[in-house]
């Protein structure tokens, strides 16, 4: 899913800074920029404007009175330098509030939780075959990287992070999450936790000698919680 979104500052740095972070962003197409909320205010009514990233202290008309104006369609992040304005805005159904000088990080978690909201409330596809997906997003060096469930042999949970092991990339592509918070998101008829750190997928078992698997020539263990329930899975298939 893209989405169309306007960014409304008065500040030229603050503009262009949004406009650098939208750019970064996959799932984000610009489609309006703006130094005031007059002008943005006479021209949102001519196109579909799903996200707006918006300022809040700004001559002529401040952002929570345009925010009042909008349709409950558009979804607003606030970004600002004043604190005093978060209950406010989330009066208005703000998503987020962005206090300034905030980071990529911060821009792309609130973004994201944009993303999230859209996908919850857009009508769900008809048949079960386009439901289904095909793979994940992860964070990775800055990056969004999408992944296709096929392509990954097998996960490895260090404390807080993952490495992910593929069999497109030659080294594995780290991720600050959790292996547990990742284990939630594999479809459960692909992918099995054999160890507590180590999530498998199953089509890629090339061997198992005794209490290791062989994937890829990488042994992975079998931890004692799991060895019945992989002896199962192994002896239904």
């Amino acid at each position: 899913m893209i989405l169309n979104c306007w960014i409304v500052d008065d500040e030229p740095l603050a503009l262009s800074l949004l406009e650098s972070y939208v750019e970064r962003t996959f799932f984000l197409r610009l489609t309006g920029k703006y130094s005031n909320a007059l002008t943005a205010m006479k021209h949102i009514g001519e196109e579909k404007v799903d996200l707006l990233f918006l300022d809040i202290q700004m001559p002529e008309v401040n952002g929570m009175d345009f925010a009042h104006t909008i349709s409950s369609r558009t979804r607003i992040i606030f970004t600002t330098a004043f604190s005093e304005y978060a209950l406010e805005g989330y009066k208005v159904s703000a998503l987020d509030y962005l206090l300034k000088p905030f980071s990529f990080e911060e821009f792309l978690s609130a973004a994201q939780k944009a993303l999230n909201w859209f996908e919850m409330t857009e009508p769900k596809p008809a048949t079960k075959h386009l439901q289904e997906k095909v793979g994940l997003f992860v964070k990775s060096d800055y990056k969004l990287i999408h992944l296709l469930y096929d392509d990954l042999l097998y996960i490895e949970g260090l404390k807080d992070y993952v490495k992910i092991f593929t069999e497109q990339e030659p080294k594995p592509i780290l991720s600050l999450m959790s292996l547990k918070s990742l284990e939630e998101e594999l479809p459960g008829d692909r992918f099995m936790r054999v160890h507590r750190s180590y999530i498998i997928h199953k089509n890629k078992i090339t061997s198992i000698n005794k209490n290791r698997i062989i994937i890829a020539k990488k042994q992975i263990p079998i931890g004692e919680t799991y060895r019945r329930q992989f002896q199962t899975i192994i002896g239904n298939r």
